[in-house]
């Protein structure tokens, strides 16, 4: 089960430093933290939980399996990208192909570093990236709906549910606003999420700072923070310089460095958790000897989904959930000590797993 997040921001502003910084970090950790380069703009790191230690050191395991989320680095936008400026096709494609945006604000003063509109204004980026994509999305949606409205007007249902929420999109396109404030049921959500708008994925805005504003920010990044929040969005402040010099650091330098900063763990740590709670993730453990490992299943999952996120057959034989809270498992130092506790449960299939669950699946050859 892959989730994409998509690095996307206008030219020089720190982009491309911070999914750098992302691949040196993953590429820099213990075996059991893997890094694989699936392309050279695709990063697949190990999403940061301190629980999974935990459970380990309990569980005695031999090996140490985090979940994992992929960063993609998208080529810069330019004003103009609907329209086919710049690297425009190639962003607007890319972006399509994620899960949500990741999308870096430069937050910083660097006269050596020009700034593609002449002055450091991130809330005004902001804008600009999100015209551009409501600008596309608008496009391929009127050019899509027009054969849908003939469809539906033949009385066909699938149709007339299409051009619903194709229509619920174009009103709040066509009044500048992004397809991701549609009031949706969620029975729509799945067939919305289909139409391939950019504008209806989630968007975590990153306030890339100076090495002086990682720890309080500056007058930029509170800026975008006033922002997000009349968006209802979310915002993470990171400085891609500093970053950047703890990757290449040895392991026993980097809490020193960090701690001299006023920071207590790396910003990317922030980020690929954000990244994972964006996309609405949360995770469940398995735990034993041979392994500790995390997985990964989005918010509102029942049991059997889970067991198929290990093995398709553990969800097709499902049959119960042996289950442990994560805090019962370490209060009471295992498995066997949460069943002396009465705190070893049985679920069943409409079990929804809760963040944290430590799960064995019991299921039918």
């Amino acid at each position: 089960m892959g989730f994409k997040c998509g690095i996307v921001g206008l030219p020089n502003v720190g982009k491309s430093t911070l999914f750098n910084a992302l691949t040196q970090t993953a590429a820099a950790q213990a075996a059991n933290y893997p890094f694989c380069t699936i392309e050279p703009n695709v990063g697949d790191v190990a999403v940061p939980d301190p629980r999974l230690e935990k459970l380990a050191a309990i569980a005695k395991s031999a090996e140490i399996i985090p979940t994992r989320i992929t960063f993609v680095d998208i080529a810069g936008l330019v004003r103009g990208a609907s329209k086919g400026e710049g690297l425009g096709n190639q962003f607007l494609a890319n972006i399509r192909e994620v899960d949500a945006i990741v999308h870096v604000l430069r937050c910083f003063e660097d006269d050596d570093i020009t700034h593609v509109e002449g002055k450091i204004d991130p809330v005004g980026d902001a804008e600009t990236v999100e015209t551009e994509l409501m600008l596309a999305d608008l496009e391929s949606l009127e050019k899509r709906v027009v054969p849908i409205e003939k469809k539906a007007k033949s009385g066909e249902k699938e149709s007339k549910e299409q051009l619903a929420l194709m229509m619920k999109a174009l009103v709040l396109l066509r009044d500048g606003k992004p397809a991701r404030l549609a009031d949706l049921t969620p029975e729509e959500r799945g067939p919305y999420s289909q139409l391939g708008l950019m504008t209806a994925k989630p968007v975590l805005y990153v306030c890339n700072v100076d090495e002086g504003s990682a720890a309080a920010g500056n007058r930029f990044s509170v800026a975008v923070e006033e922002m997000t929040k009349r968006q209802g969005a979310k915002s993470v402040l990171i400085s891609a310089r500093i970053e950047e010099e703890v990757a290449q650091l040895p392991a026993a330098e980097r809490e020193e460095f960090l701690s001299s900063l006023g920071l207590t763990e790396p910003g990317l740590n922030r980020l690929i958790r954000a990244g994972y709670d964006l996309l609405g993730l949360i995770t469940f453990f398995t735990a034993g000897p041979k392994e500790a490992r995390a997985w990964t299943v989005t918010r509102g999952s029942r049991a059997p989904q889970g067991a198929g996120v290990i093995h398709t057959d553990f969800e097709k034989g499902f049959i119960r959930a042996e289950t442990i809270a994560y805090d019962a498992y370490v209060t009471c130092n295992g498995e066997a000590g949460a069943r002396d506790a009465g705190k070893f449960r049985l679920e069943g299939k409409d079990y929804v797993i809760a963040d944290g669950d430590v799960m064995h699946f019991r299921f039918n050859n």
